[in-house]
Parts: structure tokens; C-alpha cells; sequence
């Protein structure tokens, strides 16, 4: 059995995720703040309509928690142990996003967006490092980042640019700290993706600039996507689920339910 942790799981990009994890074998902890907590049971009764014919005994759970309390965490990760014995993967993907720029944004919106997407994913790696040093069969950590971590951009948001530069740092350093436990730490870094945040920010800049909808959101893909095409969220890119399984501890092995779901 493996277990993940895969926060901000209620849609999106990191339903996506534990849609893809648990197809490939593992059992699934997902987790969002109370007021996703609908959306949150929906992607569970997915998960274990799967497991109805693809893997019988898999199980799916949910943990509210806001990541960016450390408490919160703590507890959460706690709880996963006691539910499902062990830890074995963290997916630190919970996130938000304040389309402003420096002459908009307040000290406020600022801090929220730090302390979600940078604090979150910090709590995450060291409360998830803690259980898996405990328990001594290394495992995995991965992290949203994103391309704005690479190119930032004045018209979508500062803040979540400046956060994201922040998760690469954070993600190095972790990878270097945590690697004789057998721990690998990564991050992915999605360009274009057509959420509820992407719609958001489509929308901010849609008025800013008096753009026809859609406009914003095709003008970035244009000019970040080599293939000049969007990526979706029904599932994530193979990549992504590859980077879990590959150089994997054998006690951390696991089948894949659908082995076509990684390619």
C-alpha cells in the first residue's frame, strides 16, 4: 500500500492529481479548506467508484485543513497516519492567486498569497518529512510551482509569481536536505492550465484591459506554450505521475490500476 497526501484536492489541477495517483495504485488522502468541502467528497466518491472494479480495497478519505496553519497540518498529516498507517507521498498542491500587480496588491493580499503557496507548501515538507524519516522507507514529496516561477508577468500577479520563484528555492533546498533519508522532492510547474484560477485571472485582465473573454488566457498560452495550445485538467501530464514512480525505494513499489494512464 502507499499513501498520498494531496492537498487542495477538490478540483482543478489537484483533483487531477488524485484522480491519476489513485488509478495508479495508491491509496488517497485529499484535502481542502472547509468551504471545498463538498467538491472534496465528490472527488472521493470518484476515487472509490474506481476501486469498485479496478482495485477493490483502495481507499480514499478526506482531511480539511488550510495549509497555511501550521496546527492544521500537523493534524492533518497526523490523522492520515492514523487512518492509513503510513505516509508515503506529499503533493504540496494547494495554491491561490490575487491578479494584481505591485501597484494593486495590498500588504494583506500579499501575505494570504505567501502564506498559502509558499508557508503551505513549507509545512507540508517538513511534516511530511517528519513521518516519513520515522518511518524509514524514504518517499515522496512534489510541489506546485509553476512557469510563472521561470517568467513572471506584470499583468497576472506579483504575488503569485514572487511565490512561486519561492517554491524553487524551497524545493532545492528540501531535495538537498532530505535526500539521505531516501526522500526525493520535486516540483511541477504547469504554464496555461484552464481552471477556476486561470478563469479568474482571464477575468481580471479581461476588465483591466477590455478584453473579449478568453482573450488573456489564449494571449499567455500563445506566448508560453511552444506548442501554442492550452493544457487541460481532466488529468495531469503523464510526467507528473511518472515522477512519483520512478526511482522508488522498493519497499515504496506499486502496480499501476490502469497502465495506460501513464501514457
Amino acid at each position: 500500500m502507499v499513501v498520498a497526501i494531496v492537498t487542495g484536492s477538490s478540483r482543478g489541477i489537484g483533483r487531477a492529481i488524485a484522480l491519476q495517483l489513485a488509478d495508479d495504485g495508491m491509496d488517497i488522502a485529499l484535502n481542502d479548506i472547509q468551504a471545498q468541502f463538498p467538491d472534496l467528497e465528490g472527488v472521493k466518491a470518484e476515487i472509490e467508484k474506481k476501486g469498485e472494479f479496478c482495485a477493490p480495497g483502495r481507499k480514499a478519505s478526506t482531511f480539511v485543513a488550510d495549509v497555511s496553519v501550521e496546527e492544521q497540518v500537523q493534524k492533518m498529516v497526523a490523522d492520515v497516519v492514523a487512518e492509513f498507517g503510513e505516509l508515503n507521498v506529499m503533493v504540496a498542491n494547494a495554491g491561490i492567486l490575487v491578479p494584481k500587480s505591485i501597484l494593486e496588491v495590498s500588504v494583506a493580499e500579499w501575505d494570504r498569497v505567501q502564506s498559502i503557496n509558499v508557508r503551505g507548501v513549507f509545512l507540508c515538507y517538513r511534516e511530511a518529512a517528519k513521518q516519513m524519516i520515522k518511518q524509514g522507507k524514504g518517499g515522496k514529496m512534489v510541489a506546485a510551482c509553476s512557469t510563472a516561477g521561470y517568467r513572471p508577468s506584470a499583468s497576472h500577479s506579483v504575488a503569485y509569481s514572487t511565490s512561486k520563484w519561492a517554491v524553487r528555492g524551497l524545493t532545492q533546498s528540501a531535495a538537498l536536505e532530505f535526500a539521505k533519508y531516501d526522500i526525493n522532492v520535486n516540483a511541477y510547474c504547469p504554464g496555461p492550465v484552464d481552471t477556476d484560477m486561470w478563469r479568474q485571472i482571464d477575468a481580471s485582465i479581461a476588465e483591466r484591459e477590455g478584453l473579449e473573454k478568453g482573450v488573456a488566457f489564449q494571449r499567455s498560452v500563445e506566448s508560453r506554450a511552444a506548442l501554442k495550445r492550452a493544457q487541460v485538467s481532466p488529468r495531469p501530464s503523464p510526467r507528473l505521475a511518472v515522477s512519483t514512480l520512478e526511482h522508488t525505494p522498493s519497499t515504496l513499489r506499486w502496480p499501476a490500476c490502469v497502465s495506460s494512464s501513464l501514457g
